[in-house]
């Protein structure tokens, strides 16, 4: 069974750093999209960063240059270094992988795998 387990969430300081794995498990690793995704409270969930197949990446304008997203296939966990935290960075993240893309992130759609989220919490 396809599983995605997040790790690594936490309490920090605005300019501190957070580094969130996501271990893969399943057929949920080898998939063409793989990203993250965070939730504010009272917020739509947005997109945060991707990398398909082929390494290429994208991320959200008000993360670029402060997150990286990359992955250890051998290990099937997805990352997302995260630096220079800011309050407004704060949220729930999810990882997900899709076959498909969907613009710049991966598809939410019905074939999508969900991990079950990491808190980031950070203060100024």
């Amino acid at each position: 069974q396809a599983q995605l387990v997040e790790s690594g969430g936490g309490s920090v300081q605005a300019g501190g750093s957070l580094r969130l794995s996501c271990q893969a498990s399943g057929n949920s690793y080898s998939r063409y999209c793989m990203g993250w995704f965070r939730q504010a409270p009272g917020k739509e969930r947005e997109g945060v960063a991707t990398i398909v197949s082929d390494g290429r990446t994208t991320y959200a304008d008000s993360v670029k240059v402060r997150f990286t997203i990359s992955r250890d296939n051998a290990k099937k966990i997805l990352y997302l270094q995260m630096n220079s935290l800011k309050p407004e960075d704060t949220a729930m993240y999810y990882c997900a992988t899709s076959p498909f893309r969907s613009g710049a992130y991966c598809s939410t759609g019905q074939r999508t795998t969900w991990g079950q989220g990491t808190q980031v919490t950070v203060s100024s």
